[in-house]
């Protein structure tokens, strides 16, 4: 990356803001001039602005117990009331909230006033159910409208969602609903991908089953299951119901009541070193106020005209955020599109752009990458004269995929806002402000205004321009992540330890600051790899190869890859019984599927190396830095630190 950052600097290539966009757009220089001035006023002054208050609050920040933090805690708000009501009655609710586009090609246009609808319809089903203030849901749906009343009607009743991603495996998706202790799942029979219907019930039956005999059986009362897939599913009386059968006849009256701001609004894992996914717990003033300040801002938004779209799964920050929290929070039009971007053939995005004349889009660089691969010409015979602001998410952006991205999709124009943030940061941190900020291609540049961040040395020193080392953010923020479910202990060691001393959060990331300040992700530094915007754990991926009945030992890493930003090698030793009765080849084969059966298959390694050793040092600590040499193709690094330094060589030798 540094190579990539230095030649660029060297052509000098920025992009200023048209006079024209500039002249409209929403953002302005001078918010950084009033974040600057006063920070916690700042953001009290876009709270106040953006979200409608029950109880007004008072209070913005406390921070009288770091790492732990509230903002506007003696207010009280609803946040589905914000997302909907709100919109119909000041008289929006004819505006089309979403249009939703399914992969076998069925449409569905829904108003803000038909959301409404659904979304009370859906909290009298939850009251009737039992679930209340509190209480834990497990959502695992297909991108389809449903998918979005469930989230909605959660908080609106003040329970706390756990949207698991439709691609987990049964023992991933058991492994949330313990841990969140989930009293609901709110499901689908199955949902349309690549051309054909993936079941998502018999997920979810396996999932609740008993645990290996143990008798062991999950929190969880009663299944709520929408009919996506029409394909045939089980049925266990007493705990499975139709939506269908019970939301169209549910009152559709249903008052949003007010909840403090601390009240938590949901809980979303992502992959940690220890190989056990953490639960990210959010909350919902702060979180909310950010989440629509950030998508007004960054996206240049214009709700009476624009239409929006960011192609994320629900199951991912992202789709929390900016594809129902932040948009819908500002009364914006958006699609939402259930499959992928090749089905039923290459072009299909490009074909919904043209069709509902998409003006904003967001999206991840390996998508970028794909659609590179696949060439121009494609993008190119469609009608993409709507767009008008690009978005980048998920992982740095290679300043080739920011040109194509720019010149194939932008027409040279539209101006590419590439995004830094996490599950944990909650919304958008570091990004460009279209209509303000000269854009470099490759760099997500500067903090928004009223976040505070830097990149420091090991010890917390901040570095000069032009130089390399971690990413922290140094003030709270207010949709930062407020814990680890069940686990503050954890919470503390793993965002603050390390900084403790200075009070900064550390983001895992490395990054650069050029000669102008801006920054440059070099991705992350910890053993969590990148795989197209999804973080995987290592260890997580290890331990499911070390589940296998052929393998002895396993070694994981992310290695670069040109479409994913990474992908997942791995290295294993076999037990001898099976080398001798088995191909090498067959049985990587073999564990590629294990992984993807019992991980899911965004986990799938892309190469899985049979090799006889691994490289370890004398305290028996795997040196993953040399076998990602190896898996990228790279001369291999030092060895001195090695118990045997013969070890590379013959692992080298193997994989070739």
């Amino acid at each position: 990356m540094s190579s990539q950052i230095d030649h660029l600097l060297d052509e000098k290539r920025v992009f200023p803001p048209s006079a024209e966009f500039a002249a409209n757009a929403i953002a302005t220089s001078e918010l950084y001039e009033q974040a600057n001035a006063d920070r916690e006023s700042f953001w009290a002054e876009q709270s106040r602005d953006l979200i409608t208050w029950q109880k007004p609050f008072t209070e913005i920040l406390d921070w009288s117990n770091p790492p732990f933090a509230r903002w506007f805690a003696d207010g009280e708000l609803n946040v589905a009331y914000n997302c909907l009501d709100r919109h119909v009655e000041a008289g929006r609710g004819d505006r089309v909230a979403f249009h939703f586009e399914g992969e076998p090609g069925d449409t569905r246009t829904l108003t803000y006033a038909d959301l409404t609808d659904e979304v009370k319809r859906l909290s009298n089903v939850l009251a009737d159910l039992g679930v209340g203030e509190g209480d834990r849901v497990a959502i695992y749906l297909p991108m389809i409208p449903e998918a979005v009343a469930a989230m909605l009607a959660v908080v609106r009743v003040g329970a706390i969602h756990s949207v698991v991603f439709g691609g987990f495996s049964a023992d991933s998706l058991r492994a949330r609903i313990d841990d969140a202790g989930a009293k609901l799942v709110i499901t689908a029979d199955g949902g349309w991908r690549k051309g054909k219907v993936s079941s998502l019930k018999p997920a979810v039956d396996q999932a609740l089953s008993d645990r290996n005999g143990s008798g062991e059986q999950a929190t969880v009362e009663h299944v709520l299951v929408v009919r996506r897939g029409e394909n045939e599913v089980d049925w266990v009386d007493g705990r499975d119901i139709w939506y269908h059968d019970v939301v169209p006849q549910a009152s559709g009256v249903h008052e949003a009541r007010a909840f403090p701001s601390e009240t938590p609004l949901f809980i979303l894992y992502t992959s940690g070193t220890t190989g056990k996914p953490k639960g990210i717990l959010h909350t919902s003033g702060g979180y909310l106020t950010q989440a629509a300040f950030t998508h007004r801002n960054v996206f240049d938004l214009h709700p009476e005209t624009d239409v929006y779209w960011c192609t994320a799964d629900i199951g991912w920050i992202t789709g929390h955020t900016y594809a129902l929290y932040g948009p819908l929070a500002n009364g914006a039009t958006q699609v939402l599109y259930e499959g992928t971007p090749e089905s039923p053939e290459p072009g299909r995005w490009w074909d919904l752009i043209e069709k509902y004349r998409v003006s904003i889009f967001y999206t991840a660089p390996t998508a970028i990458r794909g659609f590179m691969k696949q060439g121009r010409e494609i993008p190119q015979a469609r009608d993409l004269s709507s767009l008008r602001v690009l978005g980048s998410v998920g992982e740095p952006i290679n300043p080739e995929a920011w040109m194509w991205y720019r010149d194939v999709v932008g027409a040279g124009t539209a101006p590419i806002v590439d995004t830094w943030w996490q599950t944990e940061t909650g919304a958008i941190m570091i990004s460009p402000l279209p209509g303000v900020t000269e854009t470099k291609p490759g760099s997500a540049q500067v903090a928004l205004p009223g976040i505070a961040s830097t990149v420091v040395d090991e010890q917390g020193e901040s570095v000069d321009n032009g130089n390399g080392g971690l990413l922290v953010v140094t003030e709270p923020w207010p949709s930062m992540l407020r814990g680890i479910w069940g686990d503050p202990d954890r919470f503390v060691e793993t965002y603050w330890r390390m900084f403790q001393d200075k009070g900064y959060y550390f983001a895992g990331d490395g990054a650069r600051l050029d000669e102008d300040g801006d920054v440059w992700l070099l991705g992350r530094v910890d053993d969590v790899m990148n795989v197209s915007g999804h973080r995987l754990s290592t260890a997580e991926i290890e331990s499911s190869l070390v589940a296998h009945e052929a393998t002895a030992e396993a070694a994981v890493v992310g290695a670069s890859d040109e479409t994913t930003g990474q992908a997942v090698v791995a290295f294993v030793i076999l037990k001898e019984s099976f080398l001798r009765d088995n191909s090498a080849a067959g049985l990587a084969d073999a564990l590629r599927t294990w992984v993807g059966t019992q991980i899911g298959p965004i986990a799938r390694p892309r190469d899985v190396y049979i090799v006889g050793e691994l490289p370890k040092t004398r305290s028996g600590k795997i040196m993953r830095r040399l076998l990602r040499d190896v898996a990228e193709g790279r001369e291999v690094g030092d060895t001195q630190t090695l118990a045997d330094t013969s070890v590379m060589s013959i692992i080298s030798s193997q994989v070739k």
